[in-house]
């Protein structure tokens, strides 16, 4: 059976950690995974706009040896209607993977039935397993073994978040989300996330305080208010994050050596203040490399 990555639920505990290992390992001595995919492609479909995305998957393609093709959503038949199936199986005779980031689950998950290549979400609006390797590849670095650390969520219950939860809890960890009214994460995400963390030591809580969420968390997270697609909701979305803000204050009430993740673009003033994502708690250009280590190893976990 083909394997995929679409959600982090396609891991389980043992392969979570090695990936991890692995992008370490990759990070440390680039030159070991050299000519690791040679003559080898790697699609990347993508309609969805991306800096880091692109960026770390096909430098990752090309420090393995491998050639990255990029299309955007204009560049392949299904732009005029050739059903996803028959896409799928034309590109899995003529590619070894397939990167795709796009905005329906749904999309991804029949490209995957249909493909006998690897599959890999690079981004939905549902899930983002390529920043949640990365985040807790960072957080480990910084703060060592992620088995009982706390990670504090501030805002949307996003596809960002998603991700991250459910990584947390395959890691053993504790992750509280602070979301106003309206803005949960996903009720089947979070229910079946919270039986993985209770099996691995960890646990899930959703509050809608921000300083309770906060409060001696070893990882302060949030995420724009305003995702790709949601221009629309601009004015009511800010308005309804009022008060989610992760600035200075914010942040004392975390652990005194608590990280500040963001996985970016970011807005300042908003979300975050400057100082705290410019400060010296703040590690998301850490976080923005490491998207090219663990898109290597997720590289060499499908196809090495």
């Amino acid at each position: 059976m083909t394997r995929h990555l679409l959600t982090i639920g396609d891991l389980d505990a043992p392969t979570l950690h090695a990936l991890i290992a692995d992008a370490r390992a990759c990070k440390a001595d680039p030159s070991s995974v050299h000519g690791q995919l040679t003559g080898r492609t790697v699609l990347m479909h993508f309609t969805k706009a991306s800096t880091r995305t692109r960026v770390s998957v096909e430098t990752a393609v090309v420090r393995l040896g491998g050639h990255p093709i990029f299309t955007r959503g204009d560049e392949l038949q299904l732009g005029r209607g050739e059903p996803i199936g028959d896409t799928a199986q034309v590109l899995s005779r003529m590619c070894d993977a397939i990167f795709i980031r796009t905005f329906a689950h749904a999309d991804v998950e029949e490209l995957a039935r249909h493909a006998t290549i690897p599959v890999v979400n690079a981004l939905t609006d549902a899930h983002h397993p390529l920043q949640a390797l990365a985040d807790l590849m960072t957080i480990e670095e910084h703060l060592g073994a992620l088995p009982g650390k706390t990670i504090a969520w501030i805002g949307d219950g996003n596809n960002v978040f998603h991700s991250l939860a459910q990584a947390a809890a395959l890691a053993g960890m504790h992750i509280r989300i602070a979301a106003p009214e309206g803005y949960d994460a996903d009720p089947e995400v979070m229910a079946a996330t919270a039986l993985i963390a209770a099996e691995y030591g960890g646990s899930v809580t959703e509050l809608r305080d921000p300083a309770e969420a906060v409060a001696g968390a070893d990882i302060v997270v949030t995420d724009v208010f305003v995702s790709m697609g949601e221009e629309a909701q601009t004015k009511a979305k800010l308005e309804a994050f009022r008060g989610y803000q992760v600035d200075s204050r914010l942040m004392a009430q975390a652990s005194s050596s608590a990280i500040f993740l963001h996985c970016l673009p970011a807005h300042r003033g908003e979300e975050v203040s400057g100082e705290v994502i410019d400060g010296p708690q703040s590690v998301v250009w850490d976080e923005a490399e490491n998207r090219l280590h663990t898109t290597v190893a997720v590289l060499r976990h499908l196809l090495v």
